[in-house]
């Protein structure tokens, strides 16, 4: 008799056991994760659906989450990325340090609550430590402080600061940092100014 009473719990456990291997598989994870997001998440103001679609870099992070996209696409994904970086028209990377800082702790924009007319802050000191004087800083992020001092001003080293603010998954493809140019999240004149508190000789962040 043991062996049809194991049978049977065999056969009655198989559906749990496909059900519980359908959603390990990331492409079924991915989509029902969406199902839900698309059933719950409902346009308010300046939040509408849109947000639920990924581009190419989202979804292949999200396709190999936990883990790190490698290979061939995870390649072109951080090529793109670096490719789609614009410089400022003008070729001047810095701006004004005070207002850079004012952007630095401002965390309001893209919110439905907020005023779209009004710019986006950077939220920076949500994820970094910029400068002494600061002691409420999150550590997601490096610590920024005596950025601009430990690295100078030469051109590849503001070249490269100033692609990593417009969109870091050209550097780290899965970063959790906004990617505020790419996505219009600041504008050129705030990423300059950004840029300006993170270099400028003056400000907190090099003292």
């Amino acid at each position: 008799m043991r062996t049809p009473i194991r049978l049977l719990i065999l056969l009655a456990a198989l559906p749990a056991i496909s059900s519980a291997a359908e959603a390990a598989h990331p492409g079924n994870r991915n989509a029902q994760a969406l199902a839900v997001m698309k059933a719950s998440f409902k346009p308010h103001g300046q939040a509408d659906m849109d947000r639920l679609k990924q581009d190419t870099t989202q979804a292949l992070c999200s396709l190999h989450a936990p883990a790190m996209p490698t290979g061939e696409a995870a390649s072109k994904a951080l090529a793109a990325n670096q490719a789609s970086v614009k410089f400022p028209a003008d070729g001047k990377f810095l701006g004004d340090w005070k207002r850079g800082q004012a952007i630095a702790e401002e965390g309001t924009g893209f919110q439905y609550s907020d005023d779209p007319a009004k710019p986006s802050g950077g939220n920076c000191y949500a994820c970094h430590q910029l400068d002494k004087q600061q002691i409420a800083y999150g550590t997601i992020g490096p610590s920024l402080y005596n950025y601009g001092k430990n690295r100078g001003q030469s051109e590849p080293v503001l070249k490269l600061a100033w692609s990593m603010i417009n969109d870091m998954k050209g550097y780290s493809l899965c970063s959790a940092m906004p990617r505020f140019g790419a996505k219009g999240v600041l504008t050129e004149q705030q990423i300059k100014d950004v840029m300006a508190l993170l270099f400028d000789p003056a400000s907190p962040v090099n003292q």
